[in-house]
């Protein structure tokens, strides 16, 4: 008997006739959704979710703080980079180079801390997970005092993970997302409880994230981060890493965000209730307009119109 791989491989198709390739169903861990241009597809279907990080950065208004922020960020550089500037100012061939460096100033910044909160998920996942911690990161010194005080973090609140960088979505509303962990603690609960002035039962599942930006004594926690979460804790499913497609657990409707920095760690309360997730369902609608209907409800210039008199004297 011959195959279809086989036919392929020694004739060609028909005249006029296409040639079809078969494509068979996702298994194990190719059925989890990956991420890819803002969207997460859902493999072995048609159906594509918004990434709710996509959603949030289209749909929420920054304000002036990122305005502020970048202003700051290319005053400091400037200041720090004083004789570089004077000189490059003086020299017509120098001065366009030194002015794009500045501006970008902010840019550099941002993709900096990127880069850095991007390892430490990896070295949290790592220690989540119980797999070895990736070499190249253990020998960043950069590095070391995150992970010195996520480790602390774990010992003093007694943190149990029940899942990390879980695939999690809404295929009803139709967003997808990965959250960083969810755990357990009754040291973390026990402060919830004093906090709220609620009961809050021990053995609570509670999402957790991981912020690694802004000072630690100022800012790097934002109302977004409750937004994300919300999303992450009304998702309907969820893709465990061997593939197999589950019902997203139940979580209690306020989560923690470890503010990760060199310099030490704080865990702030976020509340992700139903309310926080009708907001983040609002701030999805706004980012559909951004990113949909908006580009084409202002139309050209109209022209004015020919009279009849016009015509026929042309």
């Amino acid at each position: 008997m011959t195959t279809t791989a086989q036919a392929g491989a020694n004739t060609a198709p028909a005249a006029g006739r296409r040639s079809r390739k078969t494509v068979s169903a996702p298994t194990g861990t190719d059925r989890i959704p990956k991420p890819s241009q803002g969207w997460y597809r859902v493999k072995g279907t048609d159906l594509k979710l918004r990434r709710v990080t996509t959603i949030l950065e289209q749909g929420c208004s920054k304000g002036d703080a990122l305005t502020f922020w970048a202003g700051n960020i290319t005053a400091e550089t400037a200041m720090n980079n004083l004789p570089y500037l004077v000189s490059s100012s003086l020299r017509p061939e120098q001065r366009t180079e030194a002015y794009d460096w500045l501006r970008r100033a902010h840019i550099r910044k941002k993709d900096e801390r990127a880069d850095i909160g991007t390892a430490v998920h990896r070295l949290v996942e790592a220690h989540v997970l119980g797999t070895p911690m990736p070499e190249e990161l253990l020998a960043d010194e950069e590095l070391a005092p995150f992970l010195a005080h996520f480790l602390r973090f774990v010992e003093e609140w007694q943190v149990e993970f029940e899942a990390s960088e879980m695939v999690v979505g809404h295929e009803e509303q139709g967003y997808a997302g990965t959250l960083d962990y969810l755990l357990r603690s009754p040291v973390i609960a026990a402060a919830l409880a004093a906090y709220f002035g609620t009961e809050v039962p021990a053995d609570s599942v509670f999402c957790g994230d991981t912020k690694t930006g802004g000072e630690l004594d100022v800012k790097g926690v934002y109302p977004e981060a409750s937004l994300q979460m919300a999303a992450y804790r009304k998702a309907r499913v969820a893709w465990l890493r061997d593939g197999t497609k589950v019902p997203m657990p139940e979580t209690f409707w306020a989560g923690v965000v470890l503010h990760l920095r060199p310099e030490g760690y704080r865990l702030i309360p976020a509340v992700a209730d139903d309310e926080v997730f009708q907001a983040f369902l609002t701030v999805k609608a706004n980012s559909e307009w951004t990113s949909g209907l908006s580009k084409t409800v202002i139309r050209p210039a109209l022209t004015l119109p020919t009279t009849n008199s016009e015509e026929r004297a042309a």
